[in-house]
């Protein structure tokens, strides 16, 4: 930790260096408005995904409060939405109610992410940015065309037939999460169980630099109190006018990328109130009164410097918030991928890394789609002595028993 702190210093105060030679440099406009109005379905997806993103999360710290977490409601929305397009009965009802769909046709829902994923692609040229998707299928497997076509047209999916048999396949999965996060995240998978023959993917990768970024001199060593022991951390440090918002039981600051379509905000709890307090109170409403609410201050920002990593298996959180059916054998329906399917793990990593210059992130979550194991086939063969009867089965009376040794010739 020494080492990445000493080597992430360096390099901020060589940006530093370099910058007071070449002289300040202006900030890109700011971005006013998207380059085209929502649709209908592209906003209730939204609010769909952020609903999601505080249901998931308070489910989370309910089993962890003591634990730090990091999710990307946005790549588990997308990965379960390309698995809901499959699903069929009470599984797909189950599925559009956790993601928070209501009504909304598999249609629509595949509709609304094509958008977003158009939309969220290139919208801040200043700001690095890839969101990818991709179906990975056990060539003894045959995928519904009709589904494959639905994970290509509506998710921009890239597909592959692998032999799920072979090591080379998680190596090959593996390979494109770390690709698509530029190695942020070097893995999903450790192996592949003998039922499951698909896998949906979605990776996240983001790059931006603060819009008014933070001197390093400024910079200094401090502690930080949270769960456990007080920790030393690098503390940055700038002042000046920013967004901010005061409500009740806690504040908050925006802080801007690039051309400003992308930001970090940051909640901080107010004296007496505890995150855990502000993470059980946060709801769609509660965050739209802050991002409405937002106002120019005068600040005084003191902001960590920090690396985390983070994964986590969602298959328990995901469940008890209402689709534990899609993890039955027994009553999942995936009808729309294959017949006798369920889902057999959701799989999440997380990646970030904040300091002087700005913000690098990543997240991928793979889910796993597995065949319900068949009945067992037994062989019967008597061809050895044996036993017999001949019985009225509804009365159980035996009618006649025997034991046979030898057969007539």
């Amino acid at each position: 930790m020494r080492a990445f702190r000493s080597a992430a210093r360096t390099s901020a105060l060589l940006a530093a260096l370099a910058c007071r030679e070449t002289g300040p440099t202006e900030p890109p406009p700011v971005l006013q408005s998207l380059p085209r109005t929502l649709t209908d379905g592209e906003r209730r997806a939204i609010e769909a995904a952020n609903g999601f993103a505080f249901a998931l999360l308070k489910r989370i710290d309910q089993r962890g409060a003591d634990s730090t977490q990091f999710v990307s409601p946005l790549s588990i929305s997308m990965a379960l939405g390309m698995a809901l397009q499959g699903a069929r009965g009470s599984t797909l009802d189950a599925m559009r109610a956790t993601l928070g769909f209501g009504s909304m046709t598999g249609e629509e829902i595949g509709a609304s992410y094509r958008g977003l994923i158009d939309l969220l692609r290139g919208l801040d040229r200043q700001v690095e940015f890839e969101l990818a998707n991709s179906m990975w299928v056990n060539q003894n497997f045959a995928v519904d065309p009709a589904f494959a076509e639905v994970a290509r047209r509506y998710f921009a999916a890239e597909t592959g037939d692998l032999d799920f048999t072979a090591p080379s396949s998680v190596t090959t999965i593996n390979t494109w999460v770390s690709d698509k996060t530029r190695g942020r995240i070097t893995s999903i998978l450790e192996s592949i169980d003998p039922q499951e023959v698909l896998f949906l993917l979605n990776a996240i990768y983001f790059k931006g630099t603060w819009r008014e970024g933070f001197d390093p001199a400024q910079t200094s060593d401090a502690s930080f109190s949270g769960s456990g022991a007080p920790q030393s951390i690098r503390l940055m440090h700038r002042k000046g006018m920013m967004p901010y918002h005061d409500a009740e039981g806690f504040e908050a600051v925006d802080l801007s990328y690039g051309a400003a379509a992308y930001s970090m905000t940051v909640l901080l709890p107010k004296e007496g109130r505890t995150v855990n307090d502000l993470v059980q109170s946060l709801t769609p409403e509660v965050w739209s009164a802050m991002t409405t609410g937002f106002h120019q201050a005068e600040v005084d920002l003191f902001l960590p410097a920090f690396r985390l990593e983070y994964q986590r298996s969602l298959k328990d959180d995901l469940s008890s918030l209402g689709i534990s059916a899609a993890f039955d054998p027994r009553e999942a329906d995936f009808a729309g991928i294959g017949a006798d399917l369920f889902l057999t793990r959701v799989e999440h990593k997380t990646y970030v890394e904040v300091d002087e210059a700005g913000t690098t992130a990543a997240a991928v979550t793979g889910v796993g789609v597995g065949v319900v194991s068949l009945p067992r086939q037994v062989t019967f063969r008597v061809d050895r002595s044996f036993m017999f009867a001949l019985r009225e089965r509804l009365s159980g009376t035996i009618l006649f028993l025997g034991k046979v040794t030898r057969l007539p010739d």
